[in-house]
Parts: C-alpha cells; structure tokens; sequence
C-alpha cells in the first residue's frame, strides 16, 4: 500500500473569498475514481480540515461532499473581515497550500 499526494489526485484545488468573512475551498477532481478514492479514503473530513488550519471545528461552516463536481468543498469563517488592517489575503486565494500535500492512502 502507498500514499500520494492530493495535488496528484486534484485537478483543481484552491480557495476564494466566501463573502467578507468567510473563505471557502474546493478540491475538484477530473476521474471519479480518484474523487473516490480521496472520499472513502476518510482522510479529508470536517475535523482533519480544523487540525490542518489550526482552528476549532466551529469555525469550519461547510463541509459537503458534492457527488456532481466530483468535489469536496468546505468553508471556513474568517479571523477577521476581508480588506480589514492586517488582513493578509484580502481574496482568501492563498490559503489552499496546505491542502496540496495530504497523504491519500492508494493500493498502489
């Protein structure tokens, strides 16, 4: 058994502004299968998303798996309002890096 890293499953993943004081992300997947296998794999879920980001689970409004867009979205609520003093990423476009390299487990 071996892992690969999400941004070798995704086709897309980023981050934008959700209104002034949220910023939602998505992780979008071109196969189904791999959209799958990063699903079943358990790895990425409501409470993973609040370690990763360092913030408690409440904050984290959103989290839906969205079988359509072979898409995992989830929102989470801002420390402070977009364009506020010391607001270090007014669009919420920067904030997906730590997404990239998640370990999804693979059977290969």
């Amino acid at each position: 058994m071996g892992t690969k890293l999400l941004h070798e499953l995704a086709k897309t993943i980023r981050s934008k502004n959700a209104g002034t004081d949220k910023i939602t992300f998505d992780i979008i997947f071109k196969e189904k299968e791999k959209y799958e296998l990063v699903r079943q794999s358990g790895v990425i879920t409501k409470e993973s998303i609040s370690v990763l980001y360092q913030v408690p689970e409440e904050k984290i409004t959103d989290f839906v798996h969205y079988d359509p867009a072979n898409a995992i979205k989830f929102t989470i609520l801002r420390d402070r309002p977009s364009g506020d003093p010391g607001d270090g990423d007014i669009f919420g476009s920067q904030q997906y890096p730590p997404l990239l390299t998640i370990e999804i487990p693979t059977a290969e």
